[in-house]
């Protein structure tokens, strides 16, 4: 009886490292800066889907008068995408003149380019320089890293202050829409 559950343990413990052993290994090279791809795939659908969804009408429209327009929002989210994606590419950053009095076509064409634009940035990054210092407003430095996280943060804030922009105004946010089949 002793061997048998000897064979029995030996047996379990092989099929348990075989199966480890053939277990899929997956690696990414340049995890970070995959991963900030990934977001920004589904981040700038959700914003420019935003931008298209606010009626013309409404980009003057700010819930407090404290809080910026919803067209200035639309050009801060180009203003810190072109600063941000020029930071991760090593370039200066790009100029734009923009004003929250331009019309929702020119704000949400400028918003779709500042994507394209980190694409391409993004595109051409890897893990491997996320070290070395880049240039801040304000006469800072920080590290190609911090550029990458202030941009997937920032994605986040303004997509949550578009969504609540659209929301006041009886709208849908692109994120909230259902899927086909769910």
């Amino acid at each position: 009886m002793k061997h048998i559950a000897i064979a029995t343990l030996l047996l379990a413990f092989a099929s348990v490292m075989l199966g480890q052993t053939n277990a899929p290994t997956t690696t990414v090279s340049n995890p970070v800066v995959s991963t900030v791809r990934q977001l920004e795939e589904r981040q700038s659908k959700n914003l420019i889907g935003a931008a298209e969804e606010m009626p013309a009408d409404k980009y003057s429209y700010h819930p407090t008068a404290e809080q910026m327009s919803f067209a200035h929002l639309m050009m801060h989210v180009v203003e810190a995408n072109n600063g941000s994606c020029a930071r991760v590419a090593g370039e200066p950053p790009r100029e734009m003149k923009l004003s929250e009095s331009d019309s929702k076509d020119v704000l949400t064409k400028a918003l779709k380019d500042s994507f394209a634009y980190c694409e391409q940035a993004l595109a051409k990054a890897d893990d491997s320089t996320l070290g070395q210092p880049v240039s801040f407003p304000g006469g800072r430095t920080a590290t190609r890293a911090a550029a990458l996280i202030y941009l997937v943060t920032g994605w986040a804030d303004h997509y949550a202050a578009a969504a609540m922009y659209l929301r006041l105004n009886g709208l849908l946010p692109p994120s909230a829409h259902k899927e086909p089949g769910h």
